[in-house]
């Protein structure tokens, strides 16, 4: 979490889940991937579950929670992005 502003949601009462934030653009490409959809109550095209850890390997997961992260922190005001920089 970065100012109150979730960037990874870990359901570990569903298997393991968790959701990311992700660009719209990608978020098709991700979609059709088996173990991947459309995560329940968030932004439309702009989040997405992951089934269990097994569906990205450890590279692109890395990844993914890494843009997760910087999509949110762009959302911020300068300066407090300033303080996570």
């Amino acid at each position: 979490m970065i100012e109150e502003k979730i960037f990874v949601i870990i359901a570990i009462d569903q298997g393991n889940s968790f959701s990311i934030k992700c660009n719209p653009e990608e978020f098709e490409e991700l979609a059709a991937r088996d173990g991947i959809m459309q995560a329940p109550h968030m932004a439309k095209k702009q989040w997405a579950r992951i089934e269990n850890l097994e569906v990205l390997n450890d590279k692109e997961l890395r990844e993914r929670v890494e843009t997760s992260r910087a999509l949110v922190l762009a959302k911020l005001p300068k300066k407090v992005r300033e303080r996570y920089a």
